[in-house]
């Protein structure tokens, strides 16, 4: 039996050119360097999602919902567009629904000054509403455009690690405990 805990990280922009890419690549890296975790990446810019919300998915939907629903825990990659979060990643988290509840999320968020973090408390509030708990620490990149170099590494790769591994060590603890509780007895959600 595995037990390697299941890590879905989830791209949270889909425009074209995006930077998403480079802090989602630098993101794996530091996930690859524990080995208590499985990754699956999730970048809806690669799915056939619909246009909008409606009772019948197609199938990368479906397929959505059932590696979100076998994820033990979550980390979602976003940028921060107008002072949020994109609406790509907003209909990605309402498509999926109860598949969240009693499962933790961290976040690694880059954009300008602020680096992301209106985006990431914004996604704490709707991530509580789904049940779901997050993680104090996260990483971020302010001027993001600026902290990497052409090799797709931080200027300051041993300071970005670091958040990086705090970040993991509090997701690594709070999925092993969920994912415990989740199987002694159902999440009572209303």
């Amino acid at each position: 039996m595995n037990d390697k805990l299941r890590l879905a990280m989830i791209y949270g922009s889909t425009r074209e050119g995006r930077f998403c890419d480079i802090v989602a690549d630098w993101t794996a890296a530091q996930i690859a360097r524990r080995d208590e975790f499985d990754l699956d990446r999730i970048d809806p810019a690669l799915l056939d999602l619909p246009d909008r919300h409606g009772r019948h998915g197609t199938p990368d939907l479906v397929n959505l919902q059932q590696r979100i629903w076998r994820a033990d825990a979550f980390v979602v990659v976003t940028p921060e567009y107008n002072h949020g979060y994109p609406a790509a990643l907003k209909f990605v988290i309402d498509s999926v629904q109860g598949h969240w509840q009693a499962k933790p999320v961290a976040f690694v968020s880059y954009g300008g000054r602020s680096g992301g973090l209106r985006a990431v408390e914004q996604l704490r509030q709707v991530f509580s509403e789904l049940h779901a708990v997050t993680v104090r620490d996260s990483v971020i990149f302010p001027m993001a455009w600026n902290r990497f170099g052409d090799n797709g590494l931080p200027h300051d790769a041993e300071a970005s690690a670091a958040a990086g591994a705090g970040m993991l060590a509090q997701l690594a603890w709070w999925a092993h405990a969920l994912r415990q509780a989740r199987a002694g007895w159902p999440y009572p959600a209303s």
